[in-house]
């Protein structure tokens, strides 16, 4: 039997020095690209709220009129004091009547109460520590039947929705996100016997609903969750 000379290690070709220099190129790409683009996001956000808030703030208070060096980041000090600040007014009684008087302005505003609206629910739900939150990824059949997709529990169904739907067991209010961008998807309800409650953190189910599959919890192992051991063979 004549085997492939190809098999060989013997007869194997070794890579060439230009094939062993792109191979070394691509890993340190690899390797800076993403701390280098998270270095330069952080400054590139600290340097546009810097720009947002230092105009505001007085000169007296500038640290560079005392040192001569225009210090990045003290707007975002600012910004950070000025929020806190806001916070603690707000949550007394006369924050509370301020704030009421300034939303019914804004309600009887035409255009400028829509635009309020979406952004102050956008930012509750973003921002807000409640209970309200994905805690549980799980895999749906959609959007068909032998097809299954990541998606995550968000809340039990209630109201009339949970009673509209033909079904006598809990249903499960889902959101079902598309790839590569999480941020945009589908409500889904679903009962909960049609779920198939996965091990992985929700963390973890994100990563690999943004990577479109290419960036499993536990590498080593896939069919585990991430942090598990491989067991001893």
């Amino acid at each position: 039997m004549t085997l492939d000379p190809s098999l060989d290690p013997a007869t194997r070709r070794r890579p060439g020095l230009f094939a062993r220099a792109r191979a070394n190129f691509l890993t340190g790409v690899v390797v800076i690209a993403p701390i280098f683009l998270t270095i330069w996001l952080i400054w590139a956000v600290i340097g546009w709220i810097d720009a947002v808030v230092l105009p505001f703030v007085p000169n007296r208070f500038k640290p560079e009129q005392y040192i001569g060096i225009n210090l990045r980041g003290v707007g975002v000090i600012f910004f950070l004091l000025f929020t806190f600040l806001v916070g603690w007014v707000a949550k007394g009684y006369i924050g509370r009547s301020l704030l009421k008087l300034g939303e019914s302005l804004v309600d009887r505003t035409p255009v400028v109460r829509s635009v309020y609206s979406g952004l102050k629910q956008i930012a509750e739900t973003v921002f807000a520590q409640t209970e309200a939150s994905f805690d549980t990824a799980v895999l749906i059949e959609y959007p068909r039947k032998g097809v299954w997709s990541i998606a995550f529990v968000s809340t039990n169904a209630k109201g009339e929705i949970a009673e509209a739907i033909p079904a006598s067991e809990d249903k499960a209010a889902v959101f079902l996100p598309t790839t590569p961008n999480p941020t945009s998807g589908f409500l889904l309800f679903v009962p909960r016997s049609e779920l198939i409650e996965l091990e992985m953190s929700v963390e973890d189910a994100a990563k690999l609903v943004i990577s479109a599959g290419l960036v499993y919890p536990n590498p080593k192992n896939p069919s585990l969750p991430a942090g598990r051991p491989m067991a001893a063979g």
